[in-house]
This record gives C-alpha cells, structure tokens and sequence, in this order.
C-alpha cells in the first residue's frame, strides 16, 4: 500500500495525474505478456493493473473477453500469474494492482492467495464482483497483510455508498466512466469531468477513472478532474491489432504526454 500512497504523493506534488495501465496476465503468451507489463512499466506507468483471467468476465467487454479465453487457453495459473508478479517486481517499483475475479481466488483459496500475493509484490487488490456486502470473503485479509483494497463505484452508486466506499477502502477509489462492460471509446459519455471532479471532492482516496478511454484527448479531458486514468481496452486492441512492444510503447507515451 505504501507504493501506491509514494505515487499519488508525488503526482499531486508534481501536479499532474496518474497513469494506470492495463493488460491481461498470459496474453498473447507468458513470455510477450510479461514483456508487455514491463513496457508499460518503463515507459510512464503509475500504477501497473494486472489482470488475471476469468472465463466469466461480467464487467468486460469483447477485447477484454478476447484477450482472457486465450490467455486460459494458453495455461495461465494462479501460479505462474503470481510469478510473473513477482518477475516485474524483481525489475521495477511500480505499484502493482491485482485486477481480477473471486471464483478464481475462491478456488485458489483466499488465504494462500492474499500470502502469495503479498510475497509476490502485490500492492492492491480489486475484485470486480466482490461488492462491499461480500468483502467480508477477502477484505479483512488484505486489510491485515496491508494490501490495499480498491472498490469500484459506477455512475448509478448512490453518494452515501461511495462515502462507505471511500471510508472502508483503501489505495484509491475507481470510478467506472458508463454504465455497461469495458471498451475502448470514440468519445467519452457527456458530463464525466464534471462528474469525476464532484466524486474526487467528497472522497478522501484518491480517484481514478476507467472504461472507454482510449484517446490522449481522452486523458487531457479528465487530468483535470481525477488522480489517474486507467487504459486497458485500448492497449489489448493493439496487441490483438499485431503491434510489436516498441509500437506500444510509443502509442503508450502518447498517453501519459497527454496527462503531464
């Protein structure tokens, strides 16, 4: 937790906001995977969103989907995604944010899992369809191995189960930018900066913003209003597109530009 407290620290020192990219652990295979972490790593990454696999992914949209049947396909374990954890923590200090659902874990067992995860280098934790009412499964875990615990809010979440949100969790809050599943963007949904800047002012987290952004413009809209964007789409669409590491990580330094 103390790395993601470091980084927003020093964003807001520096003025700026954070950038928070995505990618899915075993995609396209172990190897590219762990390459494609460590781009996003080196070049302007705040935070690093490892995502690990699901077949049953209910809040993610088709490039998402896609990139997670493959990844499985291809034999990703709890293991061998914890592993690769703690091969990018070998090489780098970015806060790592384990992205994830709770059938995997459940089945993993969620001690063994919050023990590894810490071992491995896990700052944070947001498991996407575990809400407050069912925290109890993990939360007191990662609240006692001070891995952080994200919740995710929604333009539908009433203010008074944000302020919960905010009071209970830790790291930062995530606000999802639409109702619906992930997915890159033409353009975002009318009223989020404002929106953005309303929740990031009645919570004590910092805040940051996912789903649909996918544009540099996109990111210099929002710098404004929230601590941090998330890509996660967008990046897997140019892997799936055939873009080689040094493509993304040029398409990458687009993005975080636009946030500085």
């Amino acid at each position: 937790m103390d790395r993601i407290t470091q980084v927003f620290n020093r964003l807001q020192e520096q003025g700026q906001s954070g950038f928070i990219p995505f990618s899915v652990a075993g995609y396209p295979n172990r190897e590219k995977s762990l390459k494609i972490f460590l781009a996003l790593a080196e070049e302007g990454g705040d935070i690093l969103e490892f995502g690990f696999p699901f077949s049953d992914p209910v809040a993610d949209g088709p490039v998402i989907q896609k990139a997670a049947v493959e990844a499985i396909r291809g034999g990703i374990t709890m293991d061998a995604a914890l592993e690769m954890v703690a091969d990018i923590r070998k090489r780098s200090e970015i806060p790592i944010i384990f992205f994830g659902y709770f059938n995997p874990i459940l089945k993993y067992g969620p001690e063994k899992f919050i023990s590894q995860a810490k071992s491995a280098g896990v700052d944070g934790v947001l498991v996407v369809d575990l809400p407050r009412e069912e925290a109890h499964w993990l939360k007191p875990l990662a609240d006692k191995a001070g891995i952080a615990w994200i919740y995710l809010a929604t333009p539908t979440t009433p203010d008074a189960r944000i302020e919960k949100m905010d009071d209970e969790g830790s790291g930062f809050l995530y606000y999802v930018s639409t109702t619906g599943v992930t997915g890159a963007k033409d353009a975002l949904p009318p009223g989020l900066a404002e929106k953005c800047a309303k929740v990031r002012q009645a919570c004590r987290l910092p805040l940051a913003v996912g789903f649909g952004i996918s544009r540099p413009e996109h990111a210099c809209l929002l710098k404004s209003h929230v601590d941090a964007v998330v890509v996660g789409s967008a990046i897997l669409s140019q892997i799936q597109n055939g873009y080689s590491v040094e493509a993304l990580k040029k398409w990458v330094r687009k993005i975080k530009s636009a946030l500085s």
